[in-house]
């Protein structure tokens, strides 16, 4: 595994587990929000997005947390494992709920977006996670048999599943220390 992308409805943890998955598997990651999302929650022009995506898959390794269905196609191109949070509505509206709560009472900022785009709670944005079973998922379970002959997709329903998901995955060995350079150099005399 050294693409990994990890879809799933806001609110079921995707970027919770992508920085798990990269910490890991010692893989570097990629937040779609933090890319699209300028700040005040101006999104990015589309051929813009694009090239940014591109050259984001390009890259030898990634763990990649974020839908954006319109791209999903060319990042599945470079994906070899796909992590599809596939959570109930009522997990997902839980973690949606949580994350604006902490946001609110306690400025719990989102590592995976921008820092001038705070977490915002509306209308729009429930219902979007509300009908995301029906609008959303479908377009990405036909993007998943599209490229199902050379990815490896793991579907995981339960935050239990997730949990010993990532138990079953090696952890990255430890960074190779380098020597300490001498900052003082005296010749051997003889």
């Amino acid at each position: 595994m050294q693409r990994i992308l990890v879809l799933g409805c806001s609110g079921a943890g995707k970027s919770t587990l992508a920085r798990r998955l990269a910490a890991r598997l010692g893989l570097p990651i990629v937040h779609l929000d933090r890319e699209y999302w300028r700040p005040g929650w101006r999104a990015t022009p589309q051929a813009e997005f694009d090239a940014i995506v591109d050259h984001l898959v390009a890259r030898p390794q990634w763990v990649m947390d974020g839908n954006y269905n319109r791209t999903l196609d060319r990042r599945l191109l470079r994906a070899d494992t796909v992590v599809h949070l596939d959570f109930p509505l009522w997990r997902c509206l839980y973690g949606v709920t949580r994350r604006a709560f902490l946001a609110c009472n306690f400025h719990h900022a989102r590592p995976d977006m921008h820092p001038e785009c705070p977490e915002q709670w509306d209308w729009e944005f429930i219902e979007w996670v509300v009908n995301f079973r029906r609008d959303e998922r479908p377009k990405t379970l036909r993007a998943l048999e599209r490229h199902a002959n050379r990815i490896r997709v793991i579907t995981l329903e339960t935050r239990a599943q997730t949990d010993r998901f990532l138990h079953t995955l090696p952890a990255a060995p430890p960074p190779i220390r380098q020597p300490e350079a001498s900052t003082s150099f005296s010749p051997l005399v003889r």
